[in-house]
């Protein structure tokens, strides 16, 4: 008897890190816009993994359902 080897597409989890293209894809805007409203605070903050910026899907959610509140003073720093 051969056993037959199926693939399942891969479970897209809910804590998700996006991307600068994913994020952006997700708002309707433009990379740079995501990278302006980040810097200004106006959105969650970014992780950094390495060199890496990405977004955490379920925060981007939750602030798109709370309305997209301002989330912080401006600037990168603190």
């Amino acid at each position: 008897m051969s056993a037959v080897m199926t693939t399942r597409p891969p479970v897209e989890s809910p804590a998700t890190l996006l991307d600068v293209k994913q994020v952006a894809a997700m708002l309707c805007c433009s990379p740079r816009h995501i990278y302006r409203m980040s810097d200004a605070g106006a959105m969650p903050r970014p992780r950094h993994v390495g060199a890496l910026v990405r977004w955490c899907r379920t925060e981007i959610e939750q602030w798109v359902a709370a309305g997209c509140p301002k989330v912080r003073q401006a600037g990168r720093a603190g």
